[in-house]
């Protein structure tokens, strides 16, 4: 299967890693991403509030891009797939002229995560596992962007997701339920208002503990940035010593399929993931 790809430009720099593991992931499972040609920035996390004609303009391009490629437009993203979806709206209505963008709406906007949480996906990893992810207690976290508001992002399950839970049980995890799965971590906050970031975040670590987790999974790259730069930073002003390494639900695809470079995606991480792993004879 061949889809369009919109890294976005964290996945370019900052959230390397997490392009890594993406492509790894998907040689193994036969998705074949084409990056979209002559791609551009979708503007977050600050264009909308900057500018409201450059933070639907930005996006509006990429989508008439895709559009034009004639395949699924796929985003690992949060952000990019937030940005990107607002746009598909708007240009339903007449944004599109006053932006000069010719978009009929052809194509389907996914996430990553969603896009292989479908079953024809969730089948494959099921007949490719190689290391189920025993006993490991997981919780997934979403964000908020991917889901929310609905009314952009066309999902209905907004409050409670749950296909990245399916997926984590097609490997073999323990994925737990807790009700914070789409609390906002602080997304773009972490140089401005770190205060802020260190509130919402020292929550989540303790829910997900409370919960009886011992790591998170993300499908977002500021969500892992966040949990994971400044779990040391919060630990010394807490007080308390947290241990919730953080990791790209591409990683542990990875994990389970044996892919060979799976140590080389986990050493970026600031919480070593290693020695959960090892604890849990997954390394």
């Amino acid at each position: 299967m061949k889809v369009t790809y919109y890294p976005g430009c964290s996945l370019e720099g900052t959230a390397a890693d997490y392009a890594a593991s993406i492509a790894g992931v998907c040689s193994l499972v036969d998705l074949e991403l084409e990056e979209l040609a002559d791609w551009n920035c979708c503007g977050a996390t600050a264009a909308h509030s900057i500018d409201h004609h450059l933070a639907l303009a930005l996006p509006a391009r990429n989508l008439a891009l895709a559009e034009v490629a004639g395949r699924d437009l796929v985003a690992p993203c949060a952000l990019c797939f937030n940005r990107l979806k607002v746009a598909e709206k708007a240009l339903r209505g007449q944004a599109g002229t006053e932006l000069g963008v010719v978009y009929q709406g052809a194509i389907k906007i996914w996430d990553l995560m969603e896009y292989l949480s479908q079953d024809h996906y969730l089948g494959l990893i099921s007949g490719k596992l190689v290391k189920p992810l025993k006993d490991l207690k997981v919780v997934g976290y979403y964000g908020c962007l991917m889901a929310r508001p609905p009314a952009m992002t066309d999902k209905k399950d907004y409050e409670n997701p749950k296909n990245l839970e399916g997926l984590l049980g097609v490997l073999g995890a323990n994925p737990l339920d807790w009700s914070y799965k789409t609390d906002c971590c602080g997304a773009g906050l972490s140089l401005t208002r770190p205060d802020i970031i260190d509130t919402l975040v020292e929550r989540l670590y303790e829910r997900a503990l409370a919960a009886g987790a011992e790591c998170f999974v993300v499908s977002c790259q500021m969500c892992q940035a966040n949990l994971d730069l400044t779990q040391a930073r919060i630990s010394q002003k807490s007080g308390k010593d947290y241990y919730l390494p953080v990791f790209y639900f591409t990683e542990l695809i990875g994990l389970a399929l044996g892919h060979p470079k799976i140590n080389k995606w986990l050493e970026g991480h600031l919480v070593d993931p290693l020695p959960l792993l090892r604890a849990k004879g997954l390394l």
